[in-house]
């Protein structure tokens, strides 16, 4: 039983601001309500799923919350407690993504293609999925709630829900149907029934996938790697202006250093390259004509013109970023287009036993959907990994502010020494592995590395100033 609506509407109003998944950029709560209500398990533990309306400033967004109900709140979910009903029944009530009694009912529903109301729990061909298993939310701050069950799955729940299917199962549903080696295989899914949606198509609620048990971060291997570069010798005599550190690093063999990521790195670009041609033949391919391909330069130009207001910091590079928007349209040809990651980075892959695997395939959160699903030249995940190999050579030294100016610039040296390696070997794996050779499309991959770079910097001073130093740092050296 819940409390009455604007009590619990009140409760959700407060409590939603604190939870990192939700999205505070778009200005204060102005109120909410309730879309949707079905109760998925009945009694003391109860389980509600609940469909938020939110209005803000902006318009509003829907987001999904499991809430748990309880006469008694057991001191392991007290963090997640949302409100308490005083003098009424059910008293607490709280955020059940963190309750392993009742998650393990989401397993149970998925494995029997259960229907609850307009929930429905899909089941992919016959995928078994194993019950009882109990569930650990993953701790890491994103946008959604994972929650790992035992080390055989990871279901996804999508906390802002956008409109139709959630563009991380579409792609990862084809994929898994193609038999890719190169993504955790889907096992089932979630969503609110047919007519939920404003197109009369089922939204997706959630995801279940396979559990890569073995695999590692690529952030996490990469950091590993600049820091044993860091920790590397320096030049023999130690001599030379400041100004020539970074050729003294360049003409260094960066593999001199333990953990060497080349190889790695050669090895994503191949992976990487084997999943675009995956998703065209999926998806297919179509070609854009080279007027569409001049707007398409006039758009990132745009993102550069005000990107620069919002952050003046980025002035000093604009005229080099315009530069590259500007030969892009100057050369356009027919450019052939698919279906790409649209957020590639190496905080989307992992590296397990078998290989690489790649994730989350939903796009560039501060993208609306339209912009997330549209189709894009292979090129453009090249260039979001490259940039993503220049973060990891600078992070380190970024997010210090104990590093002298002149220690500064040697180590920015290093970096560029670190990142040309690893980056030569990602495009090489990627041009060996049959992805479009990026020596060949310079132009083209020097336009959509700088677009990239240009929202890093803006998404970097909306959400998180503190690593702001990072993308300009490197644009420093790649803008000349």
């Amino acid at each position: 039983m819940l409390p009455r609506e604007h009590v619990l509407t009140r409760d959700l109003a407060e409590w939603l601001p604190r939870q990192h998944w939700f999205g505070g950029e778009d200005g204060p709560v102005l109120g909410v309500s309730i879309g949707a209500a079905t109760e998925l398990v009945p009694g003391d533990p109860g389980l509600h799923h609940l469909v938020l309306d939110v209005r803000r400033g902006t318009g509003a967004d829907r987001y999904q919350v499991l809430l748990g109900v309880r006469h008694h709140l057991p001191d392991r979910l007290r963090h997640a407690e949302i409100g308490a009903v005083d003098g009424g029944a059910p008293p607490h009530l709280y955020d059940a993504a963190h309750d392993p009694e009742l998650t393990r009912t989401l397993l149970a529903d998925l494995a029997s293609g259960a229907s609850i109301g307009p929930v429905r729990f899909r089941r992919l061909g016959g995928a078994p999925i194993r019950t009882g298993l109990t569930s650990l939310p993953l701790t890491a701050a994103q946008s959604n709630t994972s929650l790992l069950f035992g080390d055989d799955y990871i279901c996804k729940l999508f906390r802002r829900l956008g409109g139709g299917v959630n563009l991380d199962l579409e792609v990862n549903l084809a994929l898994t149907r193609d038999g890719c080696p190169h993504v955790p295989a889907v096992l089932g899914w979630i969503e609110l029934e047919r007519g939920a949606d404003a197109d009369g198509g089922p939204v997706t609620l959630g995801l279940l996938s396979d559990y890569l048990r073995t695999g590692a971060a690529g952030w996490r291997l990469a950091l590993a790697s600049v820091r044993d570069w860091y920790a590397h010798t320096p030049p023999p005599d130690g001599t030379g202006r400041p100004d020539e550190w970074a050729a003294v690093w360049a003409e260094l063999d960066a593999s001199a250093a333990g953990g060497d990521f080349a190889a790695e790195a050669e090895r994503l670009g191949a992976a990487t390259a084997e999943v675009h041609r995956a998703l065209a033949a999926a998806f297919g391919e179509t070609t854009l004509p080279p007027g569409e391909v001049r707007a398409l330069a006039a758009r990132m130009n745009a993102e550069l013109t005000a990107t620069c207001r919002a952050v003046p910091a980025l002035v000093p590079h604009a005229r080099s970023i315009t530069r590259a928007f500007v030969e892009l349209a100057a050369d356009a040809a027919p450019l052939t287009v698919q279906r790409v990651h649209g957020d590639y980075h190496l905080g989307r892959v992992l590296r397990t036993e078998s290989g690489w695997a790649l994730l989350d395939f939903e796009g560039e959160p501060a993208r609306p959907p339209g912009e997330r699903r549209a189709l894009a030249h292979p090129l453009r995940d090249v260039a979001g990994m490259l940039r993503s190999l220049e973060y990891a050579a600078r992070f380190l030294v970024q997010r210090s502010r104990t590093v002298p100016p002149e220690a500064g610039r040697d180590l920015e040296g290093r970096a560029q020494a670190w990142a040309a390696r690893n980056r030569a070997a990602f495009c090489r794996g990627y041009a060996a592995a049959g992805g479009a050779d990026p020596a060949a499309h310079a132009a083209l991959l020097r336009a959509f590395e700088f677009e990239k770079a240009v929202y890093e910097v803006r998404y970097e001073a909306r959400h998180r100033p503190g690593w702001l130093p990072v993308p300009l740092a490197s644009l420093a050296h790649l803008a000349t």
